[in-house]
């Protein structure tokens, strides 16, 4: 292990508001121009397997849409990922948010609500969605996966699909901020020596397209903050 990741992008000390001002300043800055990749390239492994964007491959890739769900649990906001099981198409085992691959007739919001319901058997329609952080583009599997960001005014009670879900991962979003959860190690990948950033959460380590996503919530988050002191 190599220790703490950089500090670039510490929100500092401040604990997360989720009154109706602060989660109308979120919304307000979800819908306007967002960090983007320059955020997101703060936790990707490198060396990264390829380096195209969404609009360079948005008519060749697969279109999945995912829910970055925020929700408070004792006055903390949390998110929820899951672990994936060993029996789904793309990525087992690995840990990502609720989601999966747009069908026809819906769009990518559409796409994330029905996974999560299908998933966690979240109650979407009392959600409020606020937005949507920048789609990524995940070489290996060649999806394009675009994320809405949701909000749930109590914590949904999961029941995780066995088929899809192995373990259900809340994270409180102050885990997220700041350098003492950013971890970076060695891995061999696909038979490359590669360093991978993750957030260290609860014996878990959050890495790949995954952290990529939380680092640009986290950015925007860290904008409005400012915005409010």
């Amino acid at each position: 292990m190599e220790g703490a990741g950089p500090r670039r992008g510490d929100i500092g000390q401040k604990g997360f508001d989720v009154n109706p001002r602060f989660l109308e300043s979120f919304e307000k800055r979800l819908r306007g121009p967002k960090p983007g990749l320059d955020a997101q390239l703060r936790m990707s492994p490198d060396p990264r397997p390829g380096m195209r964007t969404v609009p360079e491959v948005e008519t060749s890739c697969f279109k999945a849409g995912v829910l970055v769900l925020l929700y408070p649990v004792d006055e903390r906001l949390h998110l929820v990922l899951t672990r994936r099981t060993e029996g789904v198409e793309h990525h087992q085992g690995q840990i990502s948010f609720p989601g999966g691959r747009k069908e026809p007739g819906e769009n990518l919001e559409q796409t994330a609500l029905r996974e999560a319901e299908e998933e966690l058997r979240i109650p979407t329609a009392s959600l409020r969605v606020l937005g949507a952080l920048t789609p990524l583009y995940i070489p290996p599997s060649r999806y394009c996966i675009y994320p809405t960001v949701g909000f749930a005014g109590v914590r949904p009670a999961f029941s995780p699909s066995p088929e899809e879900v192995a373990e259900v991962i809340e994270i409180p979003l102050d885990h997220l901020r700041g350098s003492e959860h950013v971890r970076s190690e060695r891995w061999t990948i696909r038979g490359v020596e590669t360093r991978v950033v993750f957030y260290a959460s609860q014996g878990h380590k959050i890495w790949g397209a995954t952290a990529m996503v939380l680092a640009e919530l986290m950015e925007v988050i860290k904008t409005v903050q400012e915005m409010a002191s």
